[in-house]
């Protein structure tokens, strides 16, 4: 099996639209998390989310064609450029059948649904957008990135809720060690922060309703979490086989080396109690890149600050680890950025590959009173420079969808 590395990083995000930066900010336990702006949130319960912060399309999409693009797409477009930029690669050099696209998203253009619906009532069928389907489809933000890169290799989408941007990657790691592709440009991307979207979870109530105070508002694991807080933007990663990135001098993160995935099969919303599922993709994932537990030196947690899931991960956890699991490091950077849904996971593992490639541990920020449940090493409020050897970064979706990617470094 070929070896994947991660060549190139890209982010569109609550904490900015720079990777450089946001991972700076990132280590210093900044918040991302404000009063929603996007629209009157007045009559709503939740009325905070990590809006995108400081994003310009024009930098990747000329002004006409952004008309036509939902935002998630734009978000991929941006995020897609900044990787491909530091990822070194001359696009006129490869050959474009080997290069793939997989960008995944958990909903996809839900604004582009919001105003066409609306359009649709209230002026008829006659008014409804020619673009309206091609802005909305997950897909569209791989197809508009491979025609902008040429990338004529594997291009999908997964669509797996909160889990898909993980399942992205790893779909794009089997792909490059089967010798299907040299190059994929793979991650997440969503922006559902809009009426529909922040009424939808409200109804579920899952979100956090601490409003007056918004950037203590997402706090995994610890005693005084009340939900999640619902987040947007998009990362981006370019994976390469280790030879081809050798061959040409690229900058190299760190190697991705497993992936593991399972289903709860238990409920369509909360996870399993007993952490079973996810456990299973832990260990998936471990057992795929040839490490044991001991070996693991951080684990970015998917940590959304609900009551069922930061219980449930922790359990998942020690039943993965067991007896190493009491010293390994454990952190959510969700208290940062809050939750991104489709994206989180392509953002969580371009933190990954920052901390392997720096040795540093971002922070669980907002981690006042530890939850008596939730008992492990959450890096708490400081990031921590320290050995890093081998990373986990879980994602766990709706439906029971359980992703594990597993990172070593180069």
């Amino acid at each position: 099996m070929k070896r994947v590395v991660v060549s190139g990083l890209g982010v569109v995000s609550p904490l900015g639209c720079d990777m450089a930066m946001v991972w700076q900010r990132l280590q210093a336990g900044a918040s991302g998390i404000g009063p929603i702006t996007k629209f009157d949130a007045t009559d709503y319960a939740s009325k905070i989310a990590g809006e995108v912060s400081d994003f310009d399309p024009s930098v990747a999409v000329e002004p006409k064609a952004q008309r036509r693009m939902d935002e998630f797409s734009l978000f991929a477009m941006v995020a897609a450029k900044e990787a491909m930029a530091d990822s070194g690669l001359d696009i006129a050099a490869e050959d474009p059948t080997r290069m793939g696209v997989i960008v995944s998203s958990g909903i996809g253009g839900l604004q582009t649904l919001e105003v066409q619906h609306k359009s649709l009532m209230e002026r008829g069928p006659g008014r409804c957008s020619p673009f309206m389907i091609p802005q909305m489809i997950i897909n569209m933000a791989g197809g508009l990135i491979a025609i902008e890169y040429n990338c004529q290799g594997p291009n999908f989408a997964v669509v797996t809720a909160c889990a898909s941007a993980s399942h992205g990657i790893g779909e794009s790691l089997r792909l490059i060690q089967r010798g299907e592709a040299d190059v994929i440009i793979s991650g997440g991307t969503e922006a559902s922060v809009c009426a529909l979207g922040v009424g939808g979870f409200c109804a579920m109530r899952a979100l956090s309703t601490r409003n007056d105070d918004p950037q203590r508002a997402s706090r995994p694991f610890d005693v005084g979490r009340d939900g999640f807080v619902i987040a947007d933007g998009a990362a981006i990663l370019v994976l390469e086989e280790y030879e081809h990135a050798k061959a040409r001098g690229a900058d190299i993160y760190c190697e991705l080396a497993g992936f593991g995935m399972s289903c709860d099969a238990f409920h369509i919303t909360a996870p399993s109690e007993d952490g079973d599922g996810a456990a299973r993709a832990i260990k998936s994932a471990m057992k795929d890149a040839g490490v044991n537990p001991e070996q693991v030196s951080y684990i970015n947690a998917h940590g959304t600050s609900t009551q069922l899931n930061d219980i449930m991960e922790t359990k998942a956890i020690k039943g993965a680890l067991g007896e190493a699991s009491k010293s390994v490091m454990v952190s959510s950077t969700k208290s940062m950025t809050g939750h991104m849904l489709g994206a989180a996971g392509g953002f969580e593992a371009a933190a990954v590959s920052l901390a392997l490639r720096d040795q540093v541990v971002p922070p669980t920020i907002n981690h006042d009173t530890p939850d008596p449940q939730c008992d492990l090493d959450y890096v708490p409020n400081t990031a921590r420079q320290t050995e890093v050897n081998v990373c986990l970064s879980n994602s766990l979706g709706f439906g029971g969808h359980n992703a594990c990617l597993a990172f070593k470094k180069i």
